[in-house]
C-alpha cells in the first residue's frame, strides 16, 4: 500500500533534509538577533505649554519653525493663577523629536504609532485629588509632510475623551508630586506621514463638572512607541522569501495528493488548509503601506494571524488524534473532532470580537480604547485571563495525546520481532522518525504558545500600567516566524504521497494511510 515520504524516504535523504532545516532554523535566529534592531522603539516627550489667549480650538499650536506657540512655564505660577488660565493652556507635542539637533521625520517602514500619557501633578491643599480621578481630555491630532510649511499642518483626529487617573500622594506637601498612572490616549495602525502634531487640553468646567477635581498639572509627557523601520524591512523580507517557497510546495503536494486512486484523507486536507493559512499570513501585505494610507493593517494583521492560529492549533489536535486510531473509512471524520476543534474556534472568534472592540472602532476615533473604563478593562483583563487558561489547557492536552500516541507507537514496536529482517529495519525506522518528529511537534507548540501569550502581554502592558517592561529580542521573533514555515514546509514534504509501494504488514499500520 502506498505510504508518505516520511514512511520511505532513505536515511541519508531524511539526514540531508533535516540538517537544511536545522540550518535555515539558525539563519532565522540569527538574522533577528544580528541584522534586524528591536522590534519596536519608544521615545519620551515632554509637553510644551502654549498660551491660547483667544481660546480658539481650530488654531494649531506647535513648537517648531516660524509662527510658533507662545510657550509658557506654569512651575513658576501660584495655583489660583494656574486655575484661572488653565483653560488656556494647550499641552502640544511635536513628533518625532530631534536629536542632536538633526530634524527627524518618520519613515513608512515604522507602520504603526501608539500615544501613552503620564501627568505630573502636584499637590495643593485646596485641592486635594482622589485616588481616582476623572480626567476629561480634549485632544487633536494633525500632521504635515516633507515640503509643506511650518504651520501647514493638516487635520486628522480629535476628540474629547474621558479617563480613569489613578493617583498616589506619599506626602501631603504643598507642591509634592502625585504618583499617577499611564493613560493610553491613541493608536494609529499607519504611519502614513511625516510629522505629526498633537495639542491636549484639560478643560475646566464647573456647569459640565470637567476637570474640578485634578491638581497643578505641572508637565505632562507623552510616550511614542512605533515599530522600528529596521526590524519591519527584515520582517518583510522574510516574509517574500518564505512566500513563494510555500505556495510552491502546496501546489508540488496537491498534485501528489490528487495523482492517488483515493479520496484525500483527513490529514491531507488539514495540511492544505494550514499551508493556505500560512500563505495567507506570508503574504507581504503591509508593502502597500508604503504607498497607500491603511489604517486598518493592524487588525488585518490580527486577523491573518487569529486565522493562522486557528490552523495550527486545529492540526495539531487532529495530526495527534488521528494516529490514535486506524480507519476503515474516511467518510466524516471531521465530526469526530467536532468537540475539540469548538473550543478552538471559540477561543478564537472572542479574541476576534474583542480586536474589534478595540482596533475596530479606533479606524473612526484612534482615540477610543476599551481600557480606559473599569469596566473594559475587566472585560480585557478577562480575555486575557482566559485566554491564557486556555493556552495552558490546550497544552496538557495536546501533550497527553501526544503521549497517548508514544504509548501507541510502543504497543506497535511488540510486533516488530515477528517480521521480516528487511521490514523489522524499515518499520523501526518509521517509528524513531515519527517519534523525532512528534518531539518536534511539541517544542513547536510550546513556542507558538509562549509567543500568543507573551504577544498579548508585551501589547497590552501599557495599557493596564505595568511598570515592569518586557523586552523581547528580534531574535525570538524572527526565530518563531521561521519556525511555523519551516515546520510546516517539512510536514507538507514528508507527509506527501510516496511513489514507492510497501504491502500491508499485519499488526503493523503505522499512519493511518
Amino acid at each position: 500500500m502506498p505510504g508518505s515520504v516520511l514512511e520511505n524516504l532513505s536515511g541519508k535523504k531524511l539526514a540531508v533534509l533535516v540538517v537544511l532545516f536545522l540550518i535555515c532554523q539558525i539563519i532565522c535566529f540569527l538574522i533577528g538577533g544580528l541584522i534586524a534592531p528591536k522590534p519596536s522603539s519608544t521615545d519620551t516627550i515632554l509637553a510644551t505649554k502654549c498660551l491660547d489667549k483667544t481660546n480658539n480650538t481650530a488654531e494649531w499650536f506647535y513648537i517648531r519653525g516660524e509662527n510658533k506657540c507662545s510657550t509658557m512655564n506654569i512651575n513658576v505660577f501660584s495655583y489660583e493663577k494656574y486655575e484661572r488660565i488653565a483653560n488656556q493652556i494647550v499641552f502640544s507635542f511635536q513628533m518625532p523629536t530631534p536629536r542632536d539637533n538633526i530634524i527627524l521625520d518618520y519613515s513608512r517602514w515604522q507602520q504603526n504609532l501608539i500615544g501613552i500619557l503620564q501627568l505630573d501633578i502636584s499637590y495643593h491643599p485646596e485641592n486635594e485629588m482622589k485616588n481616582r480621578t476623572v480626567l476629561t481630555i480634549d485632544a487633536k491630532l494633525g500632521y504635515r509632510n516633507q515640503g509643506d510649511k511650518d504651520d501647514d499642518w493638516k487635520y486628522y483626529a480629535s476628540s474629547v475623551e474621558q479617563r480613569n487617573l489613578d493617583c498616589i500622594l506619599e506626602h501631603k506637601k504643598d507642591g509634592y508630586p502625585y504618583n499617577c498612572s499611564f493613560i493610553p490616549l491613541f493608536e494609529l495602525g499607519s504611519l502614513h506621514h511625516d510629522f505629526y502634531l498633537l495639542n491636549i487640553r484639560l478643560p475646566v468646567d464647573n456647569e459640565k463638572g470637567m476637570n474640578l477635581e485634578l491638581g497643578k498639572v505641572d508637565d505632562m509627557w507623552l510616550v511614542a512607541i512605533n515599530q522600528t523601520g529596521g526590524f519591519t524591512k527584515v520582517w518583510m523580507s522574510l516574509k517574500s522569501i518564505f512566500f513563494p517557497f510555500i505556495v510552491g510546495i502546496l501546489i508540488w503536494f496537491w498534485k501528489r495528493v490528487h495523482g492517488l486512486q483515493r479520496k484525500p484523507l483527513l490529514l491531507e486536507y488539514m495540511l492544505l488548509f494550514l499551508g493556505t493559512a500560512l500563505t495567507f499570513l506570508n503574504l507581504p501585505l503591509e508593502l502597500l503601506t508604503l504607498f497607500y494610507e491603511l489604517p486598518f493593517m493592524l487588525l488585518l494583521a490580527d486577523i491573518r494571524q487569529g486565522i493562522f492560529y486557528a490552523a495550527l492549533l486545529s492540526f495539531w489536535l487532529i495530526f495527534a488524534a488521528e494516529h490514535l486510531m486506524v480507519r476503515e473509512t474516511q467518510e466524516n471524520q471531521f465530526k469526530t473532532y467536532w468537540k475539540h476543534l469548538s473550543g478552538v474556534a471559540i477561543g478564537c472568534i472572542a479574541l476576534f470580537i474583542f480586536d474589534l472592540c478595540e482596533r475596530g472602532v479606533q479606524l473612526r476615533n484612534p482615540f477610543y480604547s476599551i481600557w480606559v473604563t473599569d469596566i473594559g478593562t475587566k472585560i480585557a483583563m478577562g480575555f486575557l485571563i482566559v485566554g491564557g487558561i486556555s493556552v495552558g489547557v490546550y497544552f496538557l492536552v495536546l501533550c497527553w495525546l501526544i503521549w497517548q500516541v508514544f504509548c501507541n507507537m510502543r504497543a506497535k514496536r511488540a510486533n516488530l520481532p515477528v517480521m521480516s529482517q528487511a521490514r523489522r529495519l524499515h518499520y523501526s525506522g518509521i517509528i524513531y522518525r515519527f517519534n523525532f518528529l512528534m518531539l518536534t511537534t511539541l517544542i513547536c507548540a510550546a513556542l507558538t504558545l509562549i509567543a500568543f501569550t507573551l504577544g498579548q502581554v508585551s501589547e497590552g502592558q501599557w495599557k493596564w500600567d505595568e511598570h515592569q517592561y518586557l523586552e523581547y529580542t528580534s531574535a525570538f521573533f524572527t526565530g518563531v516566524y521561521g519556525m511555523w514555515n519551516i515546520y510546516i514546509f517539512a510536514l507538507i514534504i514528508l507527509y506527501a504521497p510516496s511513489h514507492k509501494q510497501w504491502p500491508s504488514q499485519i499488526g503493523i499500520l503505522f499512519f493511518i494511510y
